[in-house]
């Protein structure tokens, strides 16, 4: 059998096949997923299961079912699948779900992303933990299960993207030249047919599912990875691109004139408009979001709301705060009203509502908002990330600074954040200044400290 100790995740299970991760494993995790939903949730009798393009992804998936099934659940079999039309699964039949997927990673891995029922996050406190220390254990006992559950299909795509669409006003929309990279990823499949009842002019790169990746890696944060888009733009005049990753949960976006869009702006732009339409509400950022969209919150009336990275805790302050919109750097977009789970496709919609009313180009609806330099994720390798964080922490002790997530530091007029990865011996550095050079300066600054502490 695969690793179990090496595929549970923080917020999801995920590892190379077979060597970490094959049809074994699948299905105890499947009965350590229909133990937990039965505790969790006395009242539920089935659960949806769904996967991406990966090849693997047919076998696995169907191994987790036999383990579902083995603790007297039925199985909601949706098939083909992004991750956030999984979360739509959940939210709208009320049942848990899990979509096998490993994202942005490269073709040799898969894994699973779960859910409690309406889309309730799984994360390592939220019982990826119990379900990773059930499989190691061998399997909880299952005398009481008297029934071996059933395996129905069903089609939720067009319910999926009139879910999506609902997010917007589609009468204002005009017409507008869109080009989409969906890098032989699941957004192949929910893109089209979100934007088929939209008056917009689409055109798809790589649409083929194909989970061995051909034409680029489903990794839009990546630069290396947007050159098709950005060539196709400039190409055909295009007003906007849109970048998927591979599950097509995450969106980035890429302006008339080629250049990327952070994700700290598209949050801001975002959180704009759910104002515009819900005056005063709550808004949730991660801490690693520049300053304009606090900024932006606030001069738009609402109330923002600072949170650790992930989703599983975005959208745990989600639901206690009551708020509407949730965004992070990464490109993870969340709705309350799509029960607090990350949609790409209603952000990219929402984008489209606002570009298509402004009258003017992407760039110069985003130009407000680019108020600060950002340095973007800078990762390094260390083998005491923990240490280095409180080396760090003490050269700059006696100036503000925080430990919701990691190290933040806010002297005045700049500000950084120092964070471990959560699965690799990674510092990741995100600094912001008011200028590209103070930028510039910072970074070579904290990186010093961070190599001197190594």
């Amino acid at each position: 059998m695969g690793d179990a100790a090496a595929i549970f995740k923080a917020y999801d299970v995920r590892g190379l096949v077979p060597e970490q991760f094959d049809a074994d494993l699948a299905r105890s995790i499947g009965g350590a997923f229909g133990r937990l939903v039965r505790t969790e949730e006395p009242a539920t009798t089935s659960v949806a299961v769904a996967r991406d393009m990966r090849p693997s992804g047919e076998e696995l998936s169907a191994a987790f079912t036999a383990g579902v099934t083995a603790q007297g659940l039925d199985v909601v079999d949706i098939g083909l699948a992004s991750t956030d039309m999984l979360y739509f699964a959940s939210g709208h039949l009320g049942i848990p779900g899990a979509v096998f997927t490993a994202s942005h990673n490269p073709a040799g891995y898969n894994g699973i992303k779960m859910c409690l029922s309406f889309a309730r996050p799984i994360g390592i406190d939220t019982g990826l933990s119990a379900m990773r220390d059930d499989v190691l254990g061998g399997g909880g006992a299952a005398d009481d299960v008297d029934r071996t559950g059933t395996v129905t299909t069903a089609d939720l795509l067009d319910g999926f993207a009139d879910h999506v669409r609902s997010f917007i006003d589609v009468s204002a929309l005009r017409r507008l030249r869109v080009v989409a990279d969906t890098a032989n990823g699941m957004g192949g499949l929910v893109v089209p047919a979100v934007f088929a009842a939209l008056p917009v002019d689409l055109e798809v790169l790589f649409p083929e599912l194909d989970g061995t990746f051909p034409n680029h890696p489903a990794d839009p944060i990546q630069p290396e990875n947007l050159v098709d888009l950005q060539d196709r733009i400039l190409a055909t005049g295009a007003d906007v691109g849109l970048a998927f990753d591979g599950d097509a949960d995450r969106v980035f976006l890429v302006d008339e004139r080629a250049r990327p869009v952070s994700g700290t702006l598209t949050t801001a732009l975002v959180a704009r408009s759910v104002l515009r339409r819900e005056p005063g509400a709550t808004i949730v950022h991660n801490l690693i979001c520049g300053k304009v969209v606090p900024e932006v919150i606030a001069e738009h009336g609402g109330r923002a709301v600072r949170t650790r990275v992930g989703h599983s805790f975005i959208k745990a302050v989600m639901a206690d705060e009551g708020a509407a919109f949730g965004g992070e750097h990464s490109g993870h977009y969340y709705f309350r009203d799509n029960w607090r789970a990350d949609s790409g496709l209603i952000a990219a919609l929402i984008v489209l509502e606002e570009l298509s009313k402004s009258g003017g180009t992407l760039s110069e609806l985003l130009e407000p908002f680019d108020r600060h330099a950002a340095s973007g994720e800078i990762n390094t390798v260390v083998d005491d990330p923990a240490g280095v964080i409180e080396q760090v922490a003490q050269h700059y002790a006696g100036l503000p600074q925080d430990r919701l997530d990691g190290l933040t530091v806010e002297p005045g007029g700049w500000w950084f954040n120092l964070r471990p990865s959560n699965t690799e011996p990674l510092l990741r550095l995100n600094l912001e200044a008011s200028d590209a050079e103070s930028c510039a300066a910072r970074v070579a600054e904290v990186r010093a400290l961070i190599d001197a502490a190594v």
